[in-house]
């Protein structure tokens, strides 16, 4: 993941997505993360991921997309720190989210205080 300013980078992070992170997120329980263009909407300071930024999914071709397929969009999606769950969930692999993008509680630390509510992100493979 790429931190920017403008177009200049100002840091990159290793992430981990959802269990199943090949392809957008189509619904709820599907283990992906949303691809596209979404804001960063709210902020959570008591987070049981050390902290973390909510993105503005479901938009409102993402509920279009699960409601033809009969399946709710699901939500919450943020990026947010590890807490301690990516060594309790070791066994799912290097992505063990359920849709969510996680970094470090440090980087987290970091993210949290550089970006603010309403930043746009692309989120894309």
């Amino acid at each position: 993941m790429y931190l920017l300013h403008e177009r200049r980078v100002l840091r990159k992070f290793d992430i981990a997505l959802g269990f199943d992170p090949l392809g957008h997120k189509r619904f709820e329980g599907d283990g992906r993360t949303p691809e596209g263009a979404y804001l960063i909407d709210r902020r959570n300071p008591d987070s049981r991921f050390h902290l973390s930024v909510g993105i503005s999914y479901p938009n409102t071709q993402d509920i279009a997309v699960a409601q033809a397929a009969g399946r709710k969009p699901g939500g919450d999606i943020f990026i947010h720190g590890e807490n301690g769950y990516r060594q309790l969930n070791h066994h799912r692999g290097p992505d063990w989210t359920d849709g969510c993008i996680a970094v470090t509680d440090p980087e987290m630390e970091d993210i949290y205080a550089m970006v603010r509510d309403g930043t746009m992100i692309a989120i894309f493979a």
